[in-house]
């Protein structure tokens, strides 16, 4: 008899497929349902290592050993005349059928049923990507330049009818990339890819540009431009136009709709240069790096005086800084120079919608003034349509009025410009959880983190969730990674207050009051919410009302919180606030 017969009489080759159908199925079903546990990325890779590792194993086994009536014996041990291996094998083959029904069914949950992150959508014929052009000046200090380039193209774009096109935060996360133009296009879910370089030597500038089919990385237009300094903006509006004639669009002609620009007025170039300087240091985010911003947005003014867009820029930049960074007195001021700044791109250009975004950032973090907010991010979508950040505000302000489904319409339109965007991934499974969609929820999470990694606030998020889905063990896990600081002591708090150690809860509630009374305020009444005790959740939200809280916002869709919206007092500090009593979000049960 043949090895090959041999291996047939023993059932081996029946037993490695039973294997291997097994090892295929449990490998898509972990990689399924991981996230919902929380389990890491890695665990799929590492079981897949583990069965290979543990497949020559298996195939001795089945050579070796044989099942019997009396249980498992050796085959060396069992009478050719006793053999049931044939009965066996009928087993086996009913075995393999079984496992390989699992796995079809988990292959096409996977592919027609589970849509995490929007990634079943089709990919529209009409986007792009523009791709951060490269800096081939010979110096670093000169990427500014490059970017603000890449940004004044992303603006121009975005003003195309029917053209999705990807925002700056997305598209410049692939910067230096490795990745192939089918992968960069399937992450960012579109059609085509703007890339190209800059080289700028004194009054001369060169200027390398290709639109790019993602799907197969073909050439479908480019173009090399030699030009003087003083014609930059001539050649952005021809690299413009040539890719907008390529895609077959056309601007957007909508009455309320107005020309949304990067540059000056005047034209100035030194004015727009210096706008370029300021957005490039606002976008590292540090409170210096604000600073050197509104410097250099005090340049181009300077430059200029009617350059609102440079007004705008600053105002936010003012607001951010102290929202985010001061208190007392030097906040207040930062809001006052905000307002000036404000008003004056206002009044230079009411038709523009980085003019009345930037009033409604200081309305929502300076005065509370939520409707406010809302009108002025409805007026900025109303001259740019396509402004995700404008999107991104009234999604959040819908959430604020405790109106989470308008919410998640919205933050899923800023997804799909802006894939890569993790607070607003954050914020979409914020909403999600207040709607009762915890599993979707949590993976919005999981993928908010899987973005920004260092975020010391989305880890808190996923904690909460998991609290909602009644996973203590999980919560306490994901506090527990969390970096040192405020949000990892909130955190625990929080998953301790649903473990089974009432010592331990007391005791991390107590130690987050004593080391973050004002700062935390908000979250102390959340977590007094979570531990039933309705006094202290309404003497702790007063005391975050009189520190200006930001995180009142959350409110009207807070888990913690909406348990005692029939209480009088919630309607009563909704009214102090400026926040509706009418809410569609859900209690936690």
């Amino acid at each position: 008899m043949s090895v090959f017969d041999e291996l047939k009489r023993r059932n081996v080759l029946r037993a490695g497929v039973l294997y291997a159908g097994a090892v295929w199925a449990l490998a898509q079903g972990i990689a399924q349902l991981g996230p919902s546990v929380g389990a890491p990325e890695w665990v799929t890779r590492w079981f897949l290592v583990a069965a290979v590792i543990g497949f020559p194993f298996w195939i001795a086994f089945a050579w070796f050993y044989e099942f019997t009536p009396q249980g498992l014996k050796r085959e060396s041990e069992i009478d050719p005349a006793d053999s049931v291996a044939h009965s066996t094998g009928r087993k086996l083959d009913f075995w393999i059928i079984g496992v390989l029904a699992v796995a079809v069914v988990l292959l096409l949950t996977n592919q027609f049923v589970v849509h995490r992150d929007g990634d079943a959508a089709p990919i529209p014929d009409k986007s792009v990507a523009v791709l951060p052009l490269a800096n081939e000046s010979g110096d670093k200090g000169d990427q500014y330049f490059s970017d603000g380039l890449s940004e004044d193209l992303i603006t121009a774009l975005s003003q195309f009818s029917g053209l999705k096109v990807i925002s700056r935060n997305s598209s410049f996360q692939f910067r230096d990339t490795k990745d192939d133009a089918r992968t960069i296009g399937a992450k960012l879910g579109v059609a085509h890819l703007l890339e190209g370089s800059v080289r700028r030597a004194g009054e001369e500038v060169r200027i390398s540009a290709e639109l790019v089919n993602a799907a197969d990385g073909s050439t479908l237009w480019s173009q090399r431009y030699d030009r003087p300094y003083k014609d930059l903006f001539a050649l952005q509006d021809d690299i413009t136009h040539a890719v907008a004639t390529t895609l077959k669009t056309k601007l957007l002609e909508s009455p309320a709709t107005a020309v949304q620009s990067d540059r000056p007025p005047s034209g100035n170039l030194a004015a727009w240069n210096a706008y370029s300087r300021g957005t490039f240091a606002s976008g590292l985010g540090t409170p210096v790096d604000y600073r050197k911003a509104i410097d250099f947005y005090s340049q181009a003014t300077a430059l200029d005086p009617g350059y609102a867009r440079a007004y705008a820029a600053m105002a936010q930049s003012w607001t951010i800084l102290g929202a985010t960074f001061l208190g007392g007195e030097e906040q207040r001021h930062a809001y006052a120079k905000a307002r000036v700044a404000a008003e004056q791109a206002l009044q230079l250009d009411p038709d523009m919608a980085a003019a009345h975004a930037a009033r409604g950032l200081l309305l929502v973090w300076a005065d509370f003034d939520s409707a406010g907010a809302e009108v002025e991010y409805r007026r900025a979508l109303e001259f740019a349509p396509n402004d995700g950040p404008s999107k991104f505000w009234l999604g959040n302000l819908s959430s604020r009025f405790g109106h989470p489904q308008q919410a998640i319409a919205l933050i899923r339109q800023v997804i799909a410009n802006d894939p890569r965007n993790g607070t607003a991934h954050y914020w979409l499974g914020w909403n999600l959880a207040a709607v009762g969609q915890l599993e979707e929820a949590e993976q919005a999470l999981h993928k908010a983190i899987e973005l920004v990694p260092t975020n010391p606030f989305f880890p808190t998020g996923l904690a909460i969730i998991q609290i909602q889905r009644k996973q203590a063990r999980a919560a306490l896990a994901t506090a527990q990674q969390e970096p040192t600081g405020p949000w990892r002591e909130f955190a625990l708090t929080l998953a301790l207050q649903v473990g089974g150690d009432r010592v331990a809860a007391d005791a991390a509630l107590k130690s987050l009051i004593a080391r973050n009374a004002d700062a935390m305020a908000y979250q102390i009444a959340e977590a007094y919410g979570l531990r039933k005790e309705p006094d202290n959740v309404f003497t702790w939200l007063d005391h975050a009302w009189a520190n200006r809280d930001p995180g009142i916002g959350r409110l009207l869709t807070d888990p913690f919180i909406l348990p005692y919206k029939n209480d009088p007092r919630f309607a009563a500090f909704c009214k102090k606030v400026g926040l509706p009593t009418t809410i569609s979000a859900k209690s936690m049960p």
